[in-house]
């Protein structure tokens, strides 16, 4: 029998609008909280591979908490706190850091969470993860490949060569890291929460 993680009715019936859009108090509450924690997670980073010129590469377990709001509270939810989270690297970071951050955590949550939201059972979970590693992919790859040359003014070789040595395994660890966390963690910050 099929586990189900959530309610139909887990976003409450106290609406903050008259037309009750789903945005109750305690929705826009625990996306703060989301928010807070996954801006927190941001600047716990380090690298995944060790390869001379591959310091831009840097891991941090923000997605996880953005990919179980976008489980929790749907889609809208994770992309918010997959913005929000990166926010206060544009000082630090720059611009194309957080551009690229953004895309790689938009990129897993985004399609990982419409999947759940149209099966929400732990089946669904991991169907949703798969469809969301699979898209995170080829978006970070794909996002390099245009991105990378202009910040490093390097040429478009360049990139392609770390492909392989690089590029993959950093994204297919971090894709792992997040979704495996996520798997174990999702159903008890769920139930603490309610849903």
């Amino acid at each position: 029998m099929a586990t189900d993680l959530s309610s139909t009715n887990r976003h409450d019936a106290h609406a903050t609008t008259e037309q009750g859009s789903g945005w109750s108090t305690k929705r826009i509450a625990i996306t703060a909280l989301f928010c807070a924690v996954a801006a927190i997670c941001s600047f716990f980073e380090g690298n995944l591979v060790f390869i001379p010129g591959t310091d831009f590469l840097k891991y941090d377990p923000s997605g996880i908490i953005a990919l179980i709001a976008g489980y929790a509270f749907g889609p809208v939810t994770g992309v918010v706190v997959g913005i929000v989270s990166y926010l206060p690297h544009i000082a630090q970071s720059g611009i194309y850091g957080v551009v690229m951050a953004i895309i790689a955590t938009l990129s897993m949550v985004l399609p990982a969470s419409l999947v759940y939201k149209r099966n929400t059972t732990f089946k669904g979970a991991l169907l949703g993860m798969g469809v969301g590693a699979v898209v995170c992919l080829a978006c970070c790859i794909g996002a390099n490949l245009i991105v990378t040359p202009i910040y490093m003014h390097e040429s478009v070789q360049t990139v392609i060569d770390l492909i392989v040595p690089a590029l993959l395994p950093f994204n297919v660890a971090k894709i792992v890291i997040n979704c495996v966390i996520t798997a174990l963690a999702y159903k008890p910050i769920s139930k603490a929460l309610g849903n």
